[in-house]
């Protein structure tokens, strides 16, 4: 692998990988007698196409055979609700101190890409956090403190966000289930230098598009007070600020899922960034693929630990603050995993190598299911 790349592997992995799935990993697509799988159509910038089940599980239950005491991690951190009041309160302040300032000047833009990104982009992350139902153990509470987490942010999401993220680990990789993958349009029309540069920048657009173009998610009381809920907020801000103040949130939103270093890990997290020949386009050769990758930089300290992703889907009932205590109790099953030294080099890699791209992701075909709400029994199962 050339030395420019932001990811490190080993052939052991690999091996590892291959093993525990060859044990229990059971094919999605199951063939009739002994014939082959049919064979799903290939194309040249096509996706990873796969028949095997997500990594997670598999390495989940080795853990736990090897360690059974990481399952005393589990469980919320009472930490969290702390630190979403101390953002959200840094960004209401923020955003009534600028409602005399021009939008158009260097100290607007500068306040909201320097403060108002890195903040925001914590409260896409502790919403991400609470959705696993890790800041209380009443699950009321926790939807509460994702809406009031919700509120700097500008728009409301956090209702629709829970359902779709927990079904995109259920459905890691299903095509049709899993709306972090790029769909067909996004393959065809920007999987191009211009085309993943636009994708780069506007990367939050798609995220909060895209899920509707899947499949739609009932409409519930939660998502209702959480649009009623914030749209009070930004209505009493206009009124007791400016709409400045307003227009801040939204340019920190917007900046937090675009060119900003802490938005990088929306592509490190998923996206393939091993090289591999043609023959892993057919998902009858069974090449092991990657398909989560982690990092340890210090912007973990700014992202509730997003960066230890493989660890987060192997247990996503354990909290931000104790996974890389589960790091450290099971190195052995991680400290070969592919990973990336900087999540800025991975908007970079990601733009200008002509090897990734936006079809560097492993799909599947069946497998997985939605979800409307988990109980704490099947998120820690």
């Amino acid at each position: 692998m050339p030395v420019s790349t932001s990811t490190v592997t080993s052939a052991r992995s690999l091996a590892v990988t291959a093993t525990l799935r060859s044990k229990s990993a059971s094919p999605l697509v199951k063939p009739v007698g002994d014939a082959p799988p049919y064979p799903l159509e290939t194309k040249e910038h096509d996706f990873f196409w796969t028949y095997t089940e997500e990594p997670h599980r598999t390495r989940r239950q080795a853990i736990i055979k090897a360690y059974p005491e990481v399952t005393k991690l589990c469980g919320p951190e009472p930490l969290t609700k702390y630190v979403v009041f101390g953002v959200v309160s840094l960004q209401v302040a923020t955003a009534y101190l600028l409602r005399n300032t021009p939008f158009f000047s260097w100290t607007f833009f500068l306040t909201a890409y320097i403060i108002g990104a890195t903040a925001n982009q914590n409260l896409f992350l502790a919403i991400h956090e609470i959705s696993h139902n890790l800041a209380f153990k009443n699950a009321e509470l926790n939807r509460a403190i994702a809406i009031f987490a919700n509120l700097p942010i500008g728009i409301p999401y956090s209702a629709s966000f829970r359902p779709y993220h927990l079904t995109h680990h259920k459905s890691l990789g299903v095509d049709g289930l899993d709306t972090d993958l790029p769909t067909a349009f996004e393959a065809i029309f920007l999987d191009s230098i211009a085309g993943k540069a636009f994708f780069c920048t506007f990367q939050i657009l798609f995220y909060a598009i895209r899920p509707i173009f899947v499949y739609a998610v009932p409409f519930t009381s939660v998502h209702f007070l959480n649009i009623i809920i914030q749209v009070l907020f930004d209505v009493l801000l206009v009124k007791s600020a400016s709409v400045n103040s307003l227009y801040y949130l939204i340019l920190s939103s917007f900046l937090a899922g675009s060119l900003h270093p802490c938005a990088g890990h929306f592509i490190a997290e998923h996206y393939v960034f091993e090289k591999f020949g043609p023959e892993a386009k057919d998902p009858l050769t069974n090449t092991i693929i990657p398909e989560t990758y982690s990092y340890y930089g210090p912007l973990n300290v700014l992202t509730y630990n997003v960066g230890l992703h493989n660890e987060h889907h192997d247990f996503p009932a354990i909290p931000w603050t104790r996974l890389p205590k589960l790091r450290e109790i099971a190195s052995e099953f991680y400290e070969d995993l592919p990973r990336h030294e900087s999540w800025l080099y991975v908007i970079w890699q990601f733009i200008w190598d002509k090897d990734v791209g936006m079809t560097c992701r492993v799909k599947r075909k069946e497998g997985g299911r939605k979800v409307g709400a988990w109980t704490q029994n099947e998120i820690q199962a």
